[in-house]
């Protein structure tokens, strides 16, 4: 009897077994909730991107993508190991998206140190190299979760970029995202030369629902932005002044003339202003882009970009290049025409998209040509 009672004993022991799975699950599952609510607590931007955004990116960045894989798929097929002619011709892929000379001579060193370090790298490694070194590549803060704004408010943004851009779209998309983080918003129409360019910028107002500044057509452009400032401050907007001027290159000197004379006016008013001078350029003018960025950065500094036009273009690959090349940190991009797809930037979710179909494909590819081995195994 003592022996059954022994054998009996032990027996409900393990029945609580299955219940810590359950409670696993559950675990997990509030575990995903509890941090979808955290994340929605500490950043709007968080929460919306890794839903909306994710889909929105990889949408925006297809062109560049498919194009991007196309070509890399031609020089893996039928190779097992990352050699010289693997890197000569990756070499040329990324020179032909765009992403620059001097990037994709950095990127191929880089790689070509790792292929020598490790004496065996299979092609299947190299999009996770290439990943990487990219990543590495991209001068932007690693946590991008949101826009840093300087406590002593309003934080004075102006804008800078050459007209066709995108620059009135993308300050009213700007606006938008920073009230939907709740933040009250000003916006300056500071470009006084550009016909249509007051309207343009009343439209977007009205449409995200913000208050503008403006002058009649021909004002000074200093006068607005002191006048847009007084008007921020006395309606205690808390963070936000956006200032757009004009996008005129072909007199460099008139220009940082003038975007002098705007940065003295606007410190007779705050101190710290403007906090920051973000450069807006067209994406889908591949290496053009390059040449509006060297361009400003020579009339002014440059504390920061915005890329637009990327879903329009296979050329994404110019926002690589121009962000080791000049070391400017992104911050917004742009992938569509909604409000929502002004996007603040984040590398690594970048890179994810941009090798977006080079997952597909290699999926695919390994399905392939690796299946018929395993099952002759």
């Amino acid at each position: 009897d003592s022996k059954i009672e022994l054998k009996l004993d032990p027996e409900p022991e393990p029945e609580p077994e299955p219940e810590p799975e359950l409670e696993l699950k559950s675990e997990l599952e509030n575990e995903i909730n509890k941090e979808e609510l955290d994340l929605s607590k500490k950043s709007l931007f968080k929460s919306f991107f890794s839903k909306k955004k994710k889909d929105s990116l990889n949408k925006g960045l297809k062109k560049t993508s498919t194009s991007f894989f196309d070509k890399i798929s031609k020089v893996l097929i039928g190779k097992s190991k990352v050699d010289e002619e693997i890197l000569d011709d990756l070499e040329d892929v990324l020179i032909s998206s765009d992403v620059g000379v001097k990037t994709t001579l950095k990127i191929i060193d880089r790689i070509e140190s790792r292929v020598s370090k490790d004496k065996y790298v299979g092609t299947d490694e190299l999009d996770k190299i290439l990943k990487d070194e990219i990543i590495n590549i991209i001068d932007s803060p690693v946590d991008q979760e949101k826009f840093v704004l300087s406590k002593n408010k309003p934080h004075v943004i102006l804008v800078v970029g050459v007209n066709g851009v995108g620059k009135t779209t993308s300050i009213g998309k700007m606006a938008h995202y920073f009230k939907s983080n709740g933040l009250k918003v000003v916006i300056g129409a500071a470009d006084t030369f550009r016909a249509a360019a007051i309207e343009q910028m009343e439209v977007w107002a009205n449409r995200v629902g913000v208050d503008l500044v403006k002058q009649n057509m021909g004002s000074d452009p200093a006068s607005v932005a002191y006048d847009t400032l007084s008007s921020a401050i006395n309606k205690n907007a808390d963070v936000v002044v956006l200032i757009d001027t004009a996008g005129r290159l072909h007199n460099k000197v008139n220009l940082m003339n003038e975007l002098s004379k705007i940065k003295r006016v606007l410190q007779k008013k705050h101190n710290d202003a403007p906090q920051e001078v973000i450069l807006i350029i067209d994406g889908s003018t591949g290496q053009n882009a390059f040449e509006q960025a060297k361009q400003f950065t020579n009339v002014t500094e440059i504390t920061s970009l915005a890329v637009t036009k990327l879903d329009g273009t296979a050329k994404g690959g110019v926002v690589l290049g121009i962000s080791d090349q000049f070391k400017i940190p992104i911050k917004f991009i742009g992938v569509g025409e909604g409000l929502e797809d002004f996007q603040l930037f984040d590398k690594k979710e970048f890179v994810d998209s941009f090798f977006n179909k080079w997952k597909v494909w290699y999926e695919s590819f390994r399905f392939k040509h690796y299946k018929p081995f395993t099952q002759n195994n």
